[in-house]
């Protein structure tokens, strides 16, 4: 292997680039990937689809998994997504023999340790590759850069989120078959290469808001085709379950002046759906606050696919891990007569058994029955009718303390519910872990360097040995439907549905499900989610109002709880007139965001769901 040297570092402050290339009038770039357990196989479905597709990117780093990949480097394992060699294993083959260069965020806090990982796939797959790395540079007191492994122990494991230039330089310079980055921002991943392909410059300002918003909806993969869309109580969104057995993942064909078409494989499942843009509406909105502020490291966008007022950003995100203590859990069932009561005596009992052994520690313990109130946010109360019709729940109760010592201690405690809790409790699971949190700071980008070309450009030596590398490869001819141009922003491919047939009824109560769909997600400590009518032409939804209160749980939770919204809590609602939706994002609800919360949805992502349930009045 090839093993060039650090070079210059650079500052991530923006420079224009130097006469620009188009290259190509359109390039076409694809998702292989939206989440860190997200499917190979159906990147490799794609890879073989779509015969003209020029980038393949693989977004698997999240605030949780980035989390994770810190702590494991730290407990001497490796800081990159061991799922790499997978991934890698099964798409290289044919990615290189196609042509297709793929880019990937699963370096997380070691891409050095990734390139050599991947590089070794390569090796014993006999071929021949470049693989880049984008990095961000931690440098010393004296401002030197340290070993990379070294400098993320020493420095706390800080990321920050880079932007798309970097990606850029290793494209010009490299000509790579793989990119693989640290913490990069999702929607840069896709507009890197729009960029050197197209002859973008950094103030296109117009064509780089588009890209960019390409990217936000590209990033979350099988999202944007129907993944995490089907739902058989709505009739609108109820499409057969074998369309999600060969769902595709999306991919955009993106032209020079910047027009965007979304489309999905030829023949596959799923639904992107042209009539309403339901599935592109909800990924549109999904995480993103205000729409008419989305910071991104390259541009900031005002939705309409355009920039804000002030375009560039001069700050960049920077995540810094800090200590959160020791997360103690454990779970049990109960099943027949009376089972909520069993569950609320055992709850009970192990927060008893907690104060005894350690006074003081029972306000750090949050417990949840599920079946019955896992996903609310007050606890029901457990003599009311309906809970004597369950017949099949599971306690979970979580701890977060500050030491370790509590943790293990909670864990034992709960495991004595086998002979010294409620009759017929059983599958008892018990665990205990050190949590760390991810804080955010903004940090200008004068002060972040990056080295884009360290150590890019090692060639992979072919194996006589390899056994893999005269397996047969078949390309498919097949290429995603012909994207045809259009006044809007986005068009999109579509084999499914239509708009619902009739509107919702006026004056009487019904679930809002029948009048909208949503989707939730997460940024930190905050919960995000949407309300999209079905009806896309009214304005109705922003009238809604509720013709009932809502069951009353414990007086006494409730009451604690209303105090405890009242002084934590903001809601901010967004007016969202071009797709005539909402977004709602609601601060410091997700105790502590999901590296260290005790709730059983860490995300909140059921709460889309629990709104649709309500009834409402349309006007």
């Amino acid at each position: 292997m090839q093993v060039q040297d650090i070079g210059e570092l650079e500052s991530c402050k923006i420079k224009l680039r130097d006469n620009p290339q188009r290259r190509k009038e359109k390039v076409l770039v694809g998702c292989g990937a939206g989440f860190g357990g997200d499917r190979s196989l159906a990147a490799l479905k794609l890879l073989q689809r779509v015969d003209k597709l020029d980038y393949l990117v693989l977004e698997c780093l999240a605030e949780r998994t980035l989390a994770d990949r810190y702590q494991i480097m730290m407990s001497g394992g490796d800081g990159f997504d061991p799922r790499i060699v997978e991934w890698m294993s099964l798409l290289l083959p044919l990615s290189v023999g196609k042509g297709v260069c793929i880019i990937t965020n699963m370096g997380a806090v070691d891409p050095l340790g990734a390139q050599k990982a991947i590089l070794e796939v390569a090796n014993s797959l006999a071929l021949d590759i470049t693989v880049s790395v984008v990095n961000e540079i931690v440098l010393s007191k004296s401002g030197t850069p340290l070993p990379d492994k070294e400098d993320r122990i020493r420095k706390g494991g800080v990321s920050t989120y880079l932007g798309a230039a970097p990606i850029v330089q290793c494209l010009e310079k490299y000509r790579p078959q793989v990119i693989v980055t640290s913490r990069v921002a999702d929607a840069a991943l896709f507009l890197a290469p729009m960029v050197y392909e197209l002859g973008w410059n950094w103030n296109d300002f117009e064509q780089l808001a588009k890209g960019s918003l390409a990217g936000h909806l590209l990033e979350c993969g099988c999202q944007l085709t129907g993944g995490y869309f089907m739902h058989p109580g709505d009739k609108y969104r109820n499409f057969p379950i074998r369309q999600l057995l060969d769902l595709s993942l999306p991919y955009a064909e993106v032209s020079c002046d910047g027009e965007v078409c979304l489309a999905k494989a030829v023949e596959s499942g799923g639904v992107l759906n042209c009539s309403t843009c339901s599935t592109c509406t909800e990924q549109l909105l999904y995480e993103v606050g205000d729409p008419s502020v989305y910071i991104t490291p390259d541009i900031i966008l005002c939705f309409g696919a355009r920039p804000s007022g002030e375009p560039v950003p001069d700050k960049l995100l920077q995540l810094v891990p800090k200590d959160c203590g020791w997360k103690g859990w454990g779970e049990i069932s109960y099943g027949g007569y009376e089972c909520v009561k069993r569950a609320e005596a055992a709850r009970f009992l192990v927060k008893s058994w907690m104060e005894e052994a350690f006074p003081g520690v029972g306000d750090r313990i949050v417990s949840y029955i599920i079946g019955f109130d896992s996903l609310k946010v007050a606890r029901s109360n457990a003599d009311s009718s309906s809970s004597q019709e369950i017949t099949d729940v599971r306690l979970r109760m979580d701890g977060l303390f500050e030491k370790e010592e509590h943790a293990a201690h909670f864990a034992l405690e709960f495991m004595a519910l086998y002979t010294n809790g409620p009759a017929g409790g059983g599958g008892i699971s018990t665990g205990h872990r050190k949590q760390i949190v991810l804080s955010k700071e903004l940090v200008r980008i004068s002060c972040i360097f990056i080295c884009p070309l360290a150590n890019s450009a090692k060639r992979a030596v072919a194996d006589p040995d390899s056994k893999t590398s005269n397996l047969p490869i078949k390309f498919s001819t097949n290429f995603g439907r012909k994207c045809g141009g259009g006044s809007t922003n986005f068009s999109v491919d579509s084999d499914h549905g239509g708009p619902p047939s009739s509107a919702a009824p006026s004056g009487e109560p019904i679930p809002l499900y029948q009048a909208a769909h949503s989707r939730t997600g997460d940024k930190g400590n905050d919960l995000n989610f949407s309300i999209i009518p079905h009806f896309p032409g009214t304005s109705r939804g922003s009238r809604l109002t509720s013709p009932r209160e809502l069951p009353s749980a414990d007086p006494a939770a409730a009451e604690k709880r209303d105090r405890w919204m009242e002084e934590n809590l903001r809601v901010e609602i967004y007016e969202v007139r071009g797709v005539h939706s909402l977004n709602v994002v609601v601060r410091n609800v997700l105790d502590g965001g999901v590296n260290c919360s005790r709730r059983i949805d860490r995300h909140g992502k059921t709460v889309s769901d629990l709104i649709l349930s309500q009834e409402i009045v349309l006007p």
